[in-house]
């Protein structure tokens, strides 16, 4: 494709290709942008481009690259909506450790030591049973157990309040 081609394919199809963009995504700027990138991207590639199915070519890269941007955004609506959940987790149970660490006090010593190793430093249920002269299936009992007491413990309002 020519420059003088190229001149030609923004002058014939620009609008189109906006129109059908704003039609989806409903926001100008966006589609602004959709259509800057779907122009750009033909220009880098205007030597591979026939100029026969150059109309092809900018819908189907307008189209692509507004489904990258609808993409694109959803992650960052994800994310800011992780980061605020975050935020406001750490604002609303800033008491929520004391409690957990209230409650593992109240725990038997060798339910507090096995749930501390498997849940706190991450060691198989093989591993802790070596730690602590446990078999497995006593260690899995005293985990569950744990567990449940302190589920129930953290779930009991006036434990929280």
């Amino acid at each position: 494709m020519t420059p003088k081609e190229y001149n030609h394919c923004v002058d014939e199809y620009a609008d189109g290709a906006y129109r059908f963009i704003l039609h989806n995504i409903k926001d100008h700027d966006e589609s602004n942008d959709v259509i800057q990138d779907t122009f750009e991207k033909l220009w880098i590639h205007h030597e591979n481009v026939n100029f026969t199915k150059a109309k092809s070519y900018i819908f189907t890269t307008a189209y692509r690259t507004m489904i990258d941007k609808i993409r694109k955004k959803k992650r960052e609506s994800k994310m800011k909506e992780h980061h605020l959940d975050i935020l406001s987790d750490h604002h609303e149970y800033t008491g929520l450790k004391n409690i957990l660490q209230e409650g593992l006090d109240k725990l038997p010593e060798i339910q507090r030591m096995v749930i501390m190793l498997r849940d706190y430093e991450g060691y198989s249920y093989k591993e802790v049973g070596e730690i602590t002269n446990l078999n497995e299936s006593q260690v899995k009992v005293y985990i569950y157990r744990a567990r449940l007491f302190l589920k129930e413990f953290i779930g009991k309002i006036e434990n929280v309040v």
